[in-house]
């Protein structure tokens, strides 16, 4: 520690202490105790002025997110502290890269000056062990990973064992009292759980279940455990289906320990990954059920038989586009029978469609087709306000000239023959496959009008083309044409519509709100 400072009253310093569970089994030199105490007296014997001490009891190296440590860099932020000393590098932190940025780039780009003591660093003179910096970085880094593998390797022996080593046990369990690694029934939580499971094995499906529980005012389980929601939606506070799902699915709930579920990306990380089911550790028979297995199979095996009613979706034009102007969230489409039993597709939000009973949210109810209806009217009155025929006219003359010089007339129909002749094909598998039980009368008559629909407009242009190959048309009028023909139907083209609009919001009253993406394209509204 040969460290001089020439001018102690230019800086204020901040003295960073850190200390982690991995580091108390180092020996008593790590602690907070100790560091401050060595910190202290070289400030002393140096006559420097200490703006305050900033502690991280109980965090890793590996994490920069540390509260003491987000506190000094707002201070140096506010240029209260220039100088900043801890006891070795591996205080600062573990993380090679994020410890090179803040030696090398933000406490320089600050004005801060940074001294290791135990490193001998300073990096307000010019030194060697400034140069071996970055290697001692790594070092640490490895240290850090090292540590890492063992706990890891510790806690999946654990988990092959049957112990259990989260924070916080299932909704219907608790910690044991006494015993490490074990669970116990919540007996205050469940009898909600075993009311669940008797409501699934009644017929009700999850989102039954879900309404009926949020009816009865039953807490959900993060209001239960006392868990504060950082970012409230409009969900939060209400059971859901896939919550109650997830529980009907839960073997913990037969005795079986289910762990490993998620994995941390790495050591660096605290963001995890949902694991395939067949990575899960499963250990049977490691504490006292709540749910006989016989009950808890027969749900599973009503829950699965309603998986494949789930599939059905609906391709509209505004999908993806259309929201909630209230909660938010997107729109949700339901198709119903009117009075001919034809389909007819309505928005609905889907806020209050999963949670009617809780008045999150109103229903927001109405047809698909009078919503797309409108938007394309407003999307055209706004665009023709914006384009200029007139201007378009010379680019649409240049387009013809370069078709006719080209002669494809024998492309274009042999192209669009093609595209017939596909249509025709699918019709005729679909209808083999409605015979042989494959494809509903409902999805045969949706897909079909579909098809049916673009096999139609396809065989009108092939007329056309063929009439414009007997009788050709001046080029002058082609262009006129092709620019009329722009206007009145690109804005029906989805990929159009995705390009100029951002979202569509329903609100209550069914007023209609278009966001586009071009605020030239916002003001002519």
């Amino acid at each position: 520690m040969y460290i001089e400072i020439s001018n102690p009253m230019d800086y204020h310093v901040a003295l960073y202490i850190r200390l982690s569970k991995e580091d108390e089994n180092e020996g008593p030199s790590e602690s907070v105790t100790n560091q401050k105490s060595l910190l202290n007296e070289f400030v002393e014997n140096h006559r420097l002025s200490v703006y305050d001490t900033y502690i991280d009891d109980g965090w890793s190296g590996t994490s920069f997110e540390r509260p003491d440590f987000q506190r000094m860099i707002a201070d140096i932020e506010e240029k209260k502290v220039n100088m900043v000393i801890t006891k070795d590098l591996s205080r600062l932190g573990r993380d090679y890269i994020m410890t090179g940025h803040y030696m090398e780039r933000y406490f320089p780009e600050k004005r801060v000056r940074y001294i290791s003591l135990l490193d001998g660093i300073d990096t307000g003179v010019e030194s060697t062990a400034n140069d071996i910096t970055p290697f001692r970085a790594i070092m640490n880094d490895m240290y850090a990973k090292d540590i890492s593998k063992k706990i890891k390797s510790v806690k999946r022996d654990k988990q092959r064992k049957g112990q259990f080593i989260g924070g916080k046990a299932l909704y219907g369990y608790k910690l044991h009292p006494t015993e490490k690694n074990k669970i116990i029934i919540d007996e205050k939580a469940a009898p909600t759980v075993r009311h669940i499971f008797g409501m699934a094995l009644d017929g009700m499906s999850c989102r039954q279940i879900a309404v009926k529980l949020n009816e009865q005012g039953i807490p959900t389980p993060a209001q239960y455990a006392g868990l504060t929601i950082s970012n409230p939606g409009p969900y939060s506070g209400q059971w859901s289906s896939e919550r109650i799902s997830d529980m009907l699915q839960n073997e913990t709930y037969i005795g079986n320990m289910v762990q490993g579920r998620t994995v941390k990306i790495s050591y660096k990380s605290k963001k995890c990954l949902k694991q395939a089911r067949e990575n899960w550790v499963v250990v049977e028979n490691t504490h006292e059920p709540i749910i006989d297995r016989e009950t808890f199979h027969k749900v599973k095996m009503l829950v699965n038989s309603r998986k494949h009613t789930r599939n059905r979706t609906y391709d509209f034009l505004l999908k993806g586009l259309i929201f909630c102007h209230e909660c938010g969230y997107p729109l949700a489409v339901l198709n119903r029978k009117n009075a001919a039993g034809e389909d007819v597709l309505y928005f609905v939000c889907r806020t209050y469609q999963r949670f009617t009973k809780s008045g999150v949210c109103t229903s927001h109810t109405i047809k698909e087709e009078t919503v797309t209806k409108a938007v394309l009217e407003k999307v055209r009155e706004v665009c023709e306000a914006y384009l200029n025929p007139k201007e378009m006219l010379p680019v649409a003359q240049e387009a013809v000239a370069e078709a006719d010089k080209a002669e494809n007339y024998e492309t274009e129909i042999q192209l669009l023959q093609n595209k017939i002749d596909v249509l025709t094909v699918n019709l005729d598998k679909m209808y083999m496959d409605k015979l042989n039980g494959l494809l509903s009368e409902s999805d045969f008559e949706r897909i079909y009008q579909r098809i049916k629909t673009e096999r139609n407009t396809l065989e009108e242009k092939l007329k056309e083309l063929n009439e414009q190959k007997q009788r050709p048309i001046n080029s002058s009028d082609r262009a006129k044409e092709l620019v009329q023909s722009f206007i009145e139907s690109a804005f029906t083209s989805r990929e159009v519509l995705v390009s100029l609009i951002e979202r569509v919001e329903l609100t209550e009253d069914k007023k209609i709100i278009i966001k586009f993406r071009f605020k030239q394209l916002e003001q002519i509204q």
